[in-house]
């Protein structure tokens, strides 16, 4: 077995561990690795990836933009133990739109955006508790924005520290506990909006200065004066902004947080990885395991893992 073959060896058993049964993508790289070993080449160039998926004749782009695809994940497992292994850029044969890569948020710059939200005016300063509240919500719990906004008095169980999130993407509902700092948070807001806003207007936990349920299109808006006050999103020349971080990457910073964790800490990954799967909400674990590929260093920490724990393993 050469060793790029034995690499795809790991490669397979880690996709299958963490939950993907990976089962055609598996038999797709066989054939690719086919080539080469006839090549007698000891990296993937990106030469050879664009000649191996675009080799099936009277198919549509999608098929070769899939094949590549699967070059592409292997490719970049590979450029972790030899830097010599190219990535074939995400813009060729690209059948769809692409996803972009999450921001994943530094203690640091939570930090920031938390306090620049707690400076937020308003006429009664229910602005500022509320946004701060939101953002440390998302921080501490990895829930979807959607989620947070949509939760109402009655889903947030302030003695024992549980949400109930109801019929969220694709109609899902699930409990989520919460850490005991993380309830005393979400105590110590709902007796500060029940005095600013005593007249109760609304059934939604999270209100905005008027005391009515936060709009999705002003939360986004005011999320982006804040991070451009913290120079998370910096202006061009006109005025316009620049692409940033989303709320949505607090969701991918929690799920990143807990997967580095596992590994410094030496963890069996798969057998944790069904449980925050779970927590977020995730169809299927497959979907859990995309910020492996989608964060470097957890990329790095996987393949260690599995040269320590999985030498030599068979797909």
């Amino acid at each position: 077995m050469t060793a790029i073959r034995d690499s795809l060896a790991q490669y397979v058993a880690v996709r299958r561990a963490l939950g993907a049964s990976f089962y055609e993508p598996a038999l797709a790289l066989g054939h690719f690795v086919d080539l080469l070993e006839r090549e007698g080449a000891e990296f993937i160039t990106t030469d050879l990836a664009l000649r191996w998926a675009t080799t099936p004749v009277l198919v549509e782009r999608a098929t070769w933009g899939r094949r590549l695809s699967q070059v592409r994940g292997f490719a970049r497992w590979m450029s972790v133990i030899d830097s010599r292994n190219q990535i074939p850029p995400t813009g060729f044969l690209s059948a769809r739109r692409r996803r972009n890569a999450p921001h994943i948020y530094t203690e640091q710059e939570i930090n920031l955006l938390i306090i620049q939200a707690a400076r937020l005016r308003s006429r009664t300063g229910m602005r500022a508790l509320t946004y701060s509240t939101l953002i440390g919500l998302l921080v501490a719990t990895g829930l979807r924005p959607g989620e947070a906004l949509r939760l109402n008095r009655s889903d947030v169980d302030l003695v024992s520290g549980i949400l109930s999130i109801r019929e969220s993407k694709f109609g899902k509902s699930r409990f989520v506990p919460v850490e005991e700092s993380t309830r005393a948070a979400l105590e110590r807001y709902a007796q500060g909006r029940d005095r600013l806003c005593q007249q109760r207007l609304s059934e939604a936990f999270l209100v905005s200065e008027r005391g009515i349920r936060l709009k999705a299109g002003t939360v986004r808006s005011m999320f982006v004066r804040m991070s451009r006050a913290v120079g998370l999103r910096p202006a061009t020349e006109d005025g316009r902004d620049r692409y940033g971080p989303r709320l949505q990457d607090f969701r991918h910073s929690f799920a990143t947080g807990r997967l580095v964790e596992w590994y410094r800490d030496g963890l069996d990954v798969s057998r944790e990885l069904p449980r925050l799967s779970a927590y977020l909400g995730h169809v299927n674990v497959g979907l859990t395991y995309w910020y492996i590929e989608a964060v470097p260093e957890l990329l790095e920490l996987a393949a260690g893992y599995l040269g320590k724990n999985c030498p030599g393993e068979q797909p």
